[in-house]
């Protein structure tokens, strides 16, 4: 799809395609306003422009759509090998030992206990030790200071996100 398309599209049939970037409903909504964008860079401009007008439940409706990384199973299939991961998002992820994995299901469950929401990170590039290291720095952060550290990667993985739409 290219901009164009999208900016044809039904609002009906844009916002589900936003959404699946960012499930905070005020900048899915802000986004379907500011239809129709000229270029990339107006897009990402409208996007950037909305970030600071969302509150900390729009944050937090947005990190709900992620997945919870905690389950070991999971975290045994996700970092197997770059080969059996979806999307590009991850394909900076090596083969994973076990510690890891183990620290990886520990940790998110902590952060989770502590912040009241899940570890969110662009993750891409990075790899499952990468994924740790920075898991386990930000745990020593406050609910402040970890809400905004979120929500900075939260905008990081939508840009990503509406690259790969259009």
């Amino acid at each position: 799809m290219n901009l164009g398309d999208f900016n044809q599209l039904p609002a009906a049939e844009a916002e589900p395609l936003l959404r699946n970037c960012c499930a905070a409903e005020t900048w899915v909504q802000g986004m379907l306003n500011a239809r129709p964008f000229m270029d990339r860079n107006s897009l990402y401009a409208a996007c950037r422009q909305l970030w600071p007008i969302l509150t900390e439940a729009d944050w937090l409706q947005a990190f709900e759509a992620h997945p919870r990384i905690g389950n070991l199973d999971s975290l045994r299939k996700k970092y197997a090998s770059t080969r059996n991961l979806a999307g590009d998002e991850q394909a900076g992820t090596r083969q994973a030992d076990e510690d890891t994995l183990q620290r990886l299901s520990t940790g998110n469950q902590a952060y989770l206990d502590k912040f009241g929401f899940i570890f969110i990170v662009c993750a891409t590039g990075k790899s499952a030790p990468d994924m740790l290291e920075l898991l386990e720095q930000r745990l020593c952060n406050t609910r402040g200071e970890e809400l905004q550290n979120a929500a900075q990667e939260q905008a990081k993985i939508t840009e990503l996100r509406l690259e790969k739409l259009l």
